[in-house]
């Protein structure tokens, strides 16, 4: 935390690439499950999409209670020599690796439906209410302890992405072409032997990254243990007046929903519609490239123009994109492709820089309240990500099943048709659904967010003094 003169060392790129490998970590357990776990169970383990979508919704019942709790227990814990929230990255990152990996315990296929359907619901539980809210809040937390500037909070957001982005590399491009086969018939099959040894190598990647972010990061804001007593009324009163909270929980639900019910639909369209796995790899490595590219100028566009505004441009881009795929419903996996790099282009927009927008809403509050709750206000946040996971998972199940997706009708041609056109719609409201909640409920443009920043920077040098 300190260089040899006894100062704390400066914000840069020593912390922009730790807080990167810590989402690196988080996808590579949370991309896993968004991109195979629906095609595992529903391919491998012969359980109904409708089913699998089903426990994913029920799960976030689980996460309201375990979500704020670790808020709560993040917010009260005592700093120490690392600080407050990097900590639980070192005592999480284990349990969350290995809870991960049990998920794809494919030695279980032959065991009776009910089983099945137990350790289905055991392990994701275990991994997402439990595992992966114990670490995903803390680190989330932390980035507003790392910088109070909201230029630094930005670049944060934006090396974020950038890690989500690299895991989404391994896991989109690299993945498809080791875990897939083709059958007697031609067929692109999911292998459950390569998946649980994929999800291996995924949890131990986890492990490294996590372990790097704890490394590499400095927490500069002093943010003290939180002794107020908790009524989780009061916390229900709060929440619902603070609109810029309302606002970015509405957000972040519905891009869930676009951009991880495109995940999910990957798994089909391209082995089921298209019949071309190696494009599948070739998309995603494509997303890749134009999100490292809007990473070299990203946060000077945000910092110009504002993060909201910037946001409200990309939704237009993406929702245009999928509602354009829709109408010409193309055959063409070339075509499709083209058009999902200029939604990406659309999304990433607001991808780059949404960790920074609950950074502000974070200052926000505490300029309203005069109390600082990081992991709360985390929490909060995180359970309407987790909860616009459940939704996309859940609505994709349903939607596969309406179509009439088994393991039998994988590749009758009105199936097909039928996922073309969930992977198309899905997208296409939720990034509808986003513009209208940027425009209509999110209330901190540029102008405000300035603002609070000169306003909290101005209360903490007044505090020094006394």
């Amino acid at each position: 935390m300190t260089d040899n003169n006894g100062k704390v060392r400066p914000f840069g790129i020593k912390d922009k690439l730790g807080y990167m490998f810590g989402d690196f970590g988080n996808d590579f357990t949370f991309l896993l499950s968004a991109m195979f776990l629906l095609k595992f169970y529903t391919d491998v383990m012969g359980v109904s999409a409708a089913l699998v979508g089903l426990m994913m919704m029920a799960a976030r019942f689980v996460d309201a209670i375990t979500d704020v709790t670790m808020g709560q227990i993040v917010d009260r814990s005592r700093p120490g020599k690392k600080g407050k929230f990097a900590p639980w990255l070192r005592r999480m990152c284990g349990p969350v690796a290995l809870a991960s990996f049990l998920m794809y315990a494919t030695w279980f296929k032959d065991m009776p439906m009910g089983f099945k359907i137990f350790w289905m619901f055991f392990t994701y539980l275990l991994w997402g209410s439990i595992c992966y809210t114990g670490i995903n809040i803390p680190y989330g937390s932390m980035a507003s302890a790392i910088s109070d500037n909201p230029t630094d909070r930005t670049s944060l957001s934006n090396w974020r992405t950038i890690g989500a982005t690299l895991a989404q590399t391994a896991i989109g491009v690299v993945l498809p072409l080791v875990v897939y086969y083709t059958d007697e018939a031609g067929n692109s099959v999911l292998s459950g032997q390569k998946m649980m040894l994929g999800a291996l190598v995924c949890s131990i990647g986890a492990v490294i990254c996590y372990m790097l972010c704890y490394k590499m990061t400095t927490e500069r804001v002093k943010v003290g243990q939180n002794t107020q007593k908790f009524s989780f009324g009061e916390l229900i009163k709060e929440l619902a007046h603070n609109r810029s909270l309302i606002g970015i929980i509405v957000c972040a639900l519905v891009f869930l929903l676009a951009q991880l019910s495109l995940s999910n639909m990957n798994a089909y369209i391209y082995p089921n519609y298209f019949g071309n796995i190696k494009a599948m790899s070739i998309a995603s490595l494509s997303g890749t490239i134009v999100i490292l590219l809007l990473s070299t100028f990203i946060t000077k566009l945000a910092s110009k123009i504002g993060k909201k505004e910037l946001s409200v441009i990309g939704c237009i881009i993406s929702a245009a994109s999928f509602i354009t795929l829709f109408i010409i419903h193309t055959h063409n996996v070339w075509i499709w492709i083209a058009l999902i790099i200029i939604a990406t282009i659309g999304t990433s927009m607001f991808n780059m820089v949404i960790w920074a927008m609950i950074t502000d809403v974070i200052d926000e509050s505490e300029v309203q309240n005069g109390v600082r709750q990081d992991g709360t206000i985390y929490s909060v946040y995180s359970f309407a990500r987790k909860l616009g996971q459940a939704c996309s998972s859940g609505l994709a199940g349903v939607l596969l099943s309406i179509v009439g997706y088994t393991t039998a009708t994988a590749f009758d041609p009105k199936v097909i048709d039928g996922i073309y056109n969930v992977t198309c719609l899905m997208p296409a409201a939720g990034m509808t659904l986003l513009l209208l909640a940027l425009i209509f409920l999110y209330p901190l443009n540029k102008k405000r967010v300035e603002a609070n920043a000169a306003k909290l920077k101005e209360i903490r040098a007044t505090r020094e003094q006394q």
